[in-house]
């Protein structure tokens, strides 16, 4: 017990810590060594872990997510991890169920969450910023967005309203007047240092584009949005129905 006790405790930072009471530390580490006393029971078939690293410090979140990784790799527990944070969730999971109003929507590897989201949901929730949801119509398998086809339905959907869901990472943003396309007004930039974040509406309706930092884009401006058919989805009913294709003999959507 006693080798077991110093073993988690050398994993969590808590070494210099054994000799005092739990109360009289930190609230952070008071969090820790409640993650201790979980993790530290061998004979357990899962470790239930509810928002653990909640008041912990940003920078200490980090190797902690790490210590845990290195825990399950090496005991082999299921640690079932319920977190608020996606970031948490995408970078320590491997699977994440996404549960909305206490229904599950969607299961799977991050990786899929993220660039495959089944429900409008996981869309938002997944993803800073999330994704971005615009109004649009099927009419005899093409897809409208206003005046405008962006695409067509890459499997057969009966016509009516449906929204197009695509990540601010794969929006492309191209000259004025470039077909297939939707018009938009820049309204703003995000100077994110590594990145930029091209805010602009569709009509009435808000969207982002993720581009290189340092780019020109000035508020006011119209510009053509393109929407890759390989990463864009149509829902109905806020459940993904669908997926865009392009527009035959008119580049790609």
């Amino acid at each position: 017990m006693d080798r077991r006790v110093r073993q988690v405790s050398r994993l969590l930072g808590l070494d210099q810590v054994l000799g005092r009471r739990s109360r009289r530390l930190d609230a952070g580490r008071q969090q820790i060594v409640s993650l201790g006393r979980g993790l530290v029971r061998s004979q357990v078939a899962a470790v239930l872990l509810d928002e653990p690293l909640t008041v912990v410090d940003p920078a200490l979140k980090w190797t902690l997510r790490s210590k845990l990784k290195e825990i399950h790799r090496d005991t082999g527990h299921t640690l079932v991890y319920v977190t608020h944070d996606q970031t948490e969730a995408l970078t320590f999971a491997d699977e994440v169920v996404v549960l909305n109003e206490g229904a599950i929507v969607q299961a799977g590897e991050p990786s899929e969450l993220f660039l495959s989201p089944a429900h409008e949901f996981v869309g938002h929730f997944i993803g800073s910023p999330g994704m971005n949801m615009l109004p649009a119509e099927v009419a005899g398998g093409i897809v409208r967005v206003g005046d405008e086809d962006v695409g067509t339905a890459g499997e057969p959907l009966p016509p009516g309203p449906v929204r197009i869901g695509v990540r601010p990472e794969f929006v492309r943003i191209a000259p004025a007047g470039t077909s297939p396309g939707v018009p938009a007004r820049v309204t703003g930039i995000d100077r994110m240092g590594a990145y930029d974040l091209v805010h602009a509406v569709v009509g009435e309706h808000p969207l982002i584009a993720k581009t290189e930092a340092g780019s020109s884009y000035r508020p006011g401006a119209v510009e053509f949005l393109h929407f890759p058919a390989d990463r864009t989805f149509l829902f109905r009913d806020e459940v993904r129905c669908g997926s865009l294709a392009p527009l035959n003999g008119r580049g790609q959507a």
